[in-house]
């Protein structure tokens, strides 16, 4: 009696929770509901690097940029070979020797590390840019590199840039209007300034500035200064087409890859 008493006491608990906590149920759809026990509207769907976020439109710089031509030597602002001081000119030949004579390799194709920067910028493979709050991520297809770009901090400071320097640097970037200056240092000495081997120091810093020219272009000015390898700083400009119909690409190192040899400047290996 006293077990069968419990729990009829116990169902009649249960049926009473039920019927409060249905009443603050919001309506079916089709009903009136509301009020203040009314369900809160939904949140917006979320992404990996955090809430959906749309950039202002004058800073909306997210999509697929593929770019327009491609020039192994890197071609700087106002023409002319790069400033190379006595080291960085000797440093140059000697790299241009070994890449001939098989003394030197190239690591970013033979082992698919990243091609640092300004490299990549002139790479002819697709990349993304992704915007999230308080960042902008840089996704290239080649080699798989990522560039997270923090907006809310400074860079390191000196002797951690100098403990631990990266292939592509240490990078932050702000916005300045309609441009986002990205600033990059920290290099380590294991990359190129270009394909054919133009060096570069760890005292290397580059400055890039990127801006949309119109809704289907965009344009990268990148300053590097490095003063053991050059007696001034010096510019490259790059422009890209956005291509909202390509996807970013799998790249496992020494497979075939997409055809880019409709890029200007790409020759088929002979």
């Amino acid at each position: 009696m006293i077990k069968a008493a419990a729990v009829l006491a116990l169902g009649a608990i249960l049926t009473c929770f039920s019927m409060a906590h249905a009443a603050d149920e919001p309506a079916a759809a089709g009903g009136r509901g509301g009020g203040r026990n009314a369900a809160p509207p939904p949140l917006p769907q979320a992404t990996p690097g955090g809430p959906v976020y749309t950039p202002p439109a004058n800073q909306n710089i997210s999509g697929v940029w593929w770019i327009q031509k491609y020039s192994p030597k890197i071609e700087i602002v106002g023409g002319g070979d790069l400033p190379f001081t006595p080291a960085g000119l000797a440093k140059y030949q000697a790299n241009m020797k070994g890449l001939s004579d098989g003394t030197l390799k190239d690591e970013a194709r033979r082992v698919c590390v990243p091609d640092g920067v300004p490299r990549i910028l002139a790479n002819p493979y697709p990349f993304q840019i992704v915007q999230t709050a308080g960042q902008v991520t840089i996704i290239y297809e080649l080699n798989h590199v990522i560039r997270p770009l923090q907006l809310d901090k400074p860079l390191p400071p000196a002797d951690e840039l100098e403990i631990f320097p990266w292939y592509s640097g240490h990078a932050v970037a702000k916005w300045e209007g309609d441009t986002l200056v990205i600033t990059s240092a920290g290099f380590n000495e294991k990359t190129f300034v270009d394909a054919t081997g133009a060096p570069h120091s760890d005292q290397m810093r580059v400055t890039e500035r990127v801006k949309k020219i119109n809704d289907k272009t965009l344009e990268v000015v990148a300053e590097v200064t490095d003063p053991v390898m050059y007696t001034r700083p010096w510019q490259a400009r790059y422009v890209y087409d956005l291509h909202p119909e390509v996807r970013i690409e799998d790249y496992n190192c020494g497979d075939p890859h997409r055809d880019i040899y409709h890029i200007p400047g790409v020759r088929r290996p002979q």
